[in-house]
């Protein structure tokens, strides 16, 4: 299967009720632009605000993963989420005009069968996804689940659950590869035990629970009183217990749904990382406290990764551009021309190189007892780095100079001393019009990011 970010074809729609509201809702599933990832919209708020599907704004895990964004809520995302991950789509927009999507049967069978009516449709643009090199794991110390993520050559999930009750003893539901959602997890429903749905009628919730969403488990003794008014919260005229356990609404997919039910909500929550995984997860006794939890810390470990990962370069092969290339570029001379090599360049990027050694000049003012390059010649070494490239579309660069228009964004982040080799990475923001030049700008050194800055550059004739 080809790399590529994937969205749906067309706009799709899907009413019910959300489980713990008990309002009617109406959701639009709706493509979405490359790297846009899920995002939920509320139609039904001024402004139409937009909660991205991001584990830092979990607010609370009670009966479902809730997010909220400067006061909007969305509550119950993850059975949707899972549908997303599970059929491997990347961008889609949900919208919904109340604050949770429909329960429908407390599965993620619907959500499937709609985003496979709108169609899945192939990007431009690369997938981007998260290698599990070590093992990353988070345990709740009070409740003692625990999820790990191992190495793994595809995305893979195992979860175990145990409840310590008869009627629920311990399951365990593995997800071998994603394309085996559909068939394997995406019709296992969600569940309860007695003990919690007298809670949540005592609290006025579960008011969109009709019993067609949802398993209950009886895990003790019921009385007469708790049956009637749970025949009356559901509906039904005369309500049993089957002799597995269960209340007579339902009837079991499978043995184990309970622990395959687990597993598509690991699914959901982990989405909100916001990238995909390739690694295996071993979630047990896993819960949206949990799950949630470990989705923040890997998308902190994401992050941070990406932003220290170091482009590799081979320093012994021989450069695309020696210095006396460079010179018959760039209009710049020692002491202050900056770059020694260029080491790649195409279209939109270009990859250059300096040794820094005791003997440049701006080392003997520069703290002489500790001498440091500054920062300002490192923006500088990136700019005329990005000079070869805006440059390297004009069939004379020898009658041009590059004058700079504007930095933002500039970020030091380690001292560069004697000794260091130095490489820049520069490439476009946005296509090069007119002579000017908007490029994203990196330096590293020693395997560190040492400084980064947005660079805009303009090239002129010479007078």
């Amino acid at each position: 299967m080809s790399n590529k970010q994937r969205t749906i074809g067309k706009e799709v729609t899907l009413t019910g009720v959300g489980l713990h509201t008990g309002e009617n809702v109406t959701m639009k599933l709706v493509p979405a632009p490359e790297n846009h990832g899920y995002a939920f919209k509320r139609t039904d708020l001024e402004g139409e605000p937009i909660i991205e599907a991001d584990a830092n704004y979990v607010i609370n895990t009670q009966r479902g993963t809730n997010l909220e964004k400067r006061g909007v809520k969305i509550q119950t995302s993850e059975h949707v989420l899972a549908a997303l991950v599970g059929l491997e789509i990347d961008n889609v927009l949900i919208e919904l005009d109340a604050p949770e999507p429909p329960i429908m049967d407390g599965s993620s069978k619907f959500f499937v069968k709609a985003l496979e009516e709108a169609g899945i449709v192939e990007q431009e643009a690369e997938r981007e996804v998260y290698i599990v090199k070590e093992v990353i794991s988070f345990k709740d110390e009070a409740s003692g689940s625990e999820i790990t993520v191992i190495p793994s050559d595809e995305y893979q999930i195992t979860t175990m659950v145990d409840f310590g009750t008869k009627v629920l003893g311990t399951q365990n539901a593995t997800l071998d590869k994603l394309s085996n959602f559909k068939t394997e997890i995406a019709d296992a429903r969600t569940f309860s035990f007695l003990h919690e749905l007298e809670m949540l009628l005592e609290h006025g919730l579960i008011k969109g629970g009709d019993l067609n969403n949802a398993i209950v488990y009886v895990d003790k003794e019921i009385s007469e009183e708790t049956m009637k008014k749970l025949e009356k919260a559901f509906n039904k005229k005369k309500l049993s217990i089957k002799p597995n356990g269960i209340l007579d609404n339902l009837t079991l997919h499978y043995p184990n749904e309970a622990a395959r039910h687990k597993l598509l909500d690991v699914i959901g929550d982990v989405a909100l990382a916001g990238t995909r995984i390739r690694g295996k997860i071993i979630a047990n006794k896993p819960g949206h406290f949990v799950n949630t939890q470990f989705a923040k810390k890997l998308s902190k470990i994401i992050k941070l990764e990406k932003r220290n990962k170091i482009p590799q370069y081979d320093l012994n092969q021989p450069p695309l551009m020696d210095i006396h290339q460079i010179m018959d570029v760039l209009p710049h001379r020692p002491p202050f021309l900056l770059i020694d090599r260029i080491l790649e360049l195409s279209d939109t990027h270009v990859v250059g190189m300096k040794n820094v050694t005791m003997n440049e000049n701006f080392f003997m003012g520069h703290f002489p007892g500790a001498p440091v390059m500054p920062g300002v010649l490192q923006v500088e070494a990136m700019a005329q780095t990005g000079g070869i490239l805006v440059l390297s579309t004009v069939p004379d660069p020898e009658n041009y100079l590059t004058f700079f228009m504007k930095m933002d964004n500039v970020k030091f982040k380690q001292k560069v001393l004697p000794g260091d080799t130095l490489t820049f990475h520069c490439s476009l923001i946005t296509p090069i019009r007119r002579g000017i030049c908007h490029m994203q700008a990196y330096a590293y050194a020693n395997n560190k990011l040492v400084c980064e800055a947005e660079l805009m550059a303009q090239i002129a004739k010479k007078k």
